[in-house]
């Protein structure tokens, strides 16, 4: 059991990482899923320390574990419910506006940086660092 936890937690962290790094929308959603799990499972993990003295300023015996990292899985698995509620809300709308949850098809040609139209010609600079601007005509290409 000590062993099968930890890999456990490996096998959802690899999951959620594979899953992220596929193009659909969907696939990425359940991967940020897996891979919060993944992370709970292993705070969970490496916090069961069972220590043989009782809670402080309580006379019961027997082992106790730290509530701490249980308080703190808790608080992830609801910041990571509405987190994975808002992106399927997102997607749906992604999908229902544009047909596919491709997500290189939602990049569109409206989305790259426009390329230069005019270079730079190094042999008749416009501005020089010594001289300022050339005087003279204006060349418009």
């Amino acid at each position: 059991m000590e062993l099968l936890l930890p890999l456990l937690a490996a096998l959802l962290v690899g999951a959620g990482v594979f899953l992220l790094l596929s193009r659909a929308l969907i696939r990425l959603i359940l991967g940020l899923v897996l891979l919060s799990y993944g992370a709970n499972l292993a705070i969970l993990v490496s916090s069961t320390d069972l220590t043989p003295l009782g809670p402080p300023l309580l006379d019961a015996p027997g082992p106790y574990t730290d509530p701490l990292p249980q308080a703190l899985i808790l608080t992830a698995i609801v910041i990571s419910f509405g987190t994975t509620a808002l992106l399927v809300v997102l997607a749906m709308k992604v999908y229902r506006a544009t047909g596919t949850d491709h997500v290189p098809e939602l990049l569109g040609p409206h989305d790259l940086p426009e390329p230069r139209l005019r270079y730079a010609n190094p042999e008749s600079p416009s501005v020089s660092p010594e001289h300022g601007p050339l005087e003279g005509p204006s060349e418009s290409a």
